[in-house]
């Protein structure tokens, strides 16, 4: 992020304006939204400009740097670049934050796309790379976010000091939850502001006299990595957390989804290397719902796949607190659908295989000559580091070293990486790759394999 969104206090504050035209205008209309005092300095003005005279202050003549005392914005807006990069320079002189208008390089700030209903505002910018994108978000803001909003805000804004009786915490974000999902909304339908501000009043003595609400861990999937393949319910929950306790491979971008506000708690475990002890990820589930607060326990993949499931809900049990698991999306069938293939299919396997290759003891043992039958399909889990120890388990239990195998490493995020080879090269793929990555075994990418059928046809 090289731009820092934030939200000016414009009361009073000194904008001016080097330019009378179009461009001029554009801005001069979102800056008459504030409470600014704008000037506008050019020796003509368009007659829509003209028309904001007194609300506005008109200079007829070049920007001068005299006009800028006590300025805190400066646009140039000639559309002229000499005129313009002189402006600049006078605003910087000045102190003030300098935008030349179509020129992301040479501003200080840039002018987002806005969706208002104030109080609420919305700011939408992509850093001057893409502004059509803006704007279509801007216009999907604007189709989803009812007109209501913005009154349901300032009537919400007035009662603040009363909802201070509330704990702060849960407690006072479930007032104002119910409040804006269902209360206000109703009471806005049903009577207009005096029904919602009397619904504001019932709705504090309710919670005023309710009990504290019991905390609880919500066992939340994140599946392997793109947030989109995330559940609704998912979604839901993490943005509402109180307390977020996160394995190693949760990805930035679906930990960006939790409240600014909730504790991130990072618990990674990685094989032959650091790991947060079991006992201590149990201590920190049963420490925070004790208390109260909503936790989310976020596990990469589906939470009930090789995930220590049974050990952390037995644990909560043991406390006496409540838990839900959420389902997700395990590694192996995003990895399978990153290489176009199925599972499982009709006369090739009957069963599939999901296992790890590691247990607490070690490299886990299988029922090698299961998986080394002909048309086998298994999944390997954490297998990197035991790659050569899998290979030789498979070729002694009568595996062809022909076998196809694929490596999908970082499965369904950006860089993502496809490696398709043969048992008999398995080890060494598996050790060029750095990230986390499932192995495929008996499954070849749906390309590859389309082509040795028609090999085997033409022979």
């Amino acid at each position: 992020m090289q731009h820092f969104p934030v939200f000016l206090d414009m009361a009073s504050a000194r904008v001016v304006i080097g330019g009378g035209g179009e461009i001029a205008l554009a801005k001069l209309r979102l800056l008459l939204k504030t409470d600014a005092q704008i000037t506008l300095c050019a020796p003509d003005f368009t007659p829509e400009i003209e028309a904001h005279s007194p609300r506005v202050t008109l200079v007829r003549r070049p920007l001068l740097g005299c006009d800028l005392q006590g300025a805190r914005l400066v646009y140039a807006a000639t559309g002229d670049a000499a005129a313009d990069a002189r402006i600049a320079a006078l605003g910087r002189k000045a102190g003030a934050l300098v935008n030349v208008v179509d020129n992301l390089d040479a501003s200080d700030f840039l002018t987002p796309a806005i969706v208002d209903r104030a109080p609420v505002v919305i700011a939408i910018g992509t850093e001057g790379a893409a502004p059509v994108l803006a704007r279509k978000i801007k216009a999907h803001l604007e189709e989803v976010l009812p007109a209501s909003l913005g009154l349901l805000a300032r009537i919400g804004k007035g009662f603040r000091a009363m909802a201070e009786q509330l704990p702060q915490g849960v407690r006072r974000r479930a007032f104002w939850a119910e409040y804006y999902d269902h209360a206000g909304p109703r009471a806005l339908d049903q009577g207009g502001v005096p029904q919602v501000e009397q619904a504001l009043d019932d709705l504090l003595a309710r919670h005023l006299t309710a009990q504290a609400p019991d905390g609880h861990v919500d066992f939340v999937s994140a599946g392997p990595g793109d947030p989109e393949l995330l559940t609704l319910k998912a979604r839901k929950l993490i943005d509402r957390a109180d307390v977020v306790i996160h394995d190693r491979l949760v990805s930035p971008e679906i930990l960006e989804l939790a409240r600014r506000e909730a504790v991130m708690i990072a618990v990674g475990k990685q094989g032959f290397g650091p790991s947060t002890p079991q006992a201590e990820i149990h201590r920190l589930m049963i420490e925070h719902a004790a208390k109260g607060a909503h936790v989310v326990r976020l596990k990469g993949g589906d939470a009930s796949v090789f995930g220590r499931l049974d050990e952390e809900t037995g644990a909560l049990d043991g406390a006496g607190i409540r838990w839900q698991v959420i389902p997700g999306v395990t590694s192996a069938s995003s990895a399978a659908a990153s290489i176009g293939q199925s599972l499982t299919r009709r006369g090739r396997n009957q069963s599939l295989r999901l296992v790890t290759a590691h247990d607490m003891q070690g490299y886990a043992d299988q029922d090698w000559r299961a998986l080394a039958a002909p048309g086998a399909i298994t999944a390997v889990y954490m297998g990197k580091r035991a790659a050569r120890f899998v290979q030789g388990r498979l070729l002694m239990h009568g595996a062809s070293p022909d076998t196809p195998v694929t490596l999908v490493e970082n499965a369904s995020r950006a860089d993502q990486q496809i490696v398709p080879t043969t048992l008999a090269q398995l080890p060494q793929q598996a050790a060029q790759l750095a990230g986390p990555a499932i192995i495929l075994l008996g499954l070849a990418p749906k390309s590859a394999e389309q082509a040795n059928e028609i090999q085997e046809q033409a022979l």
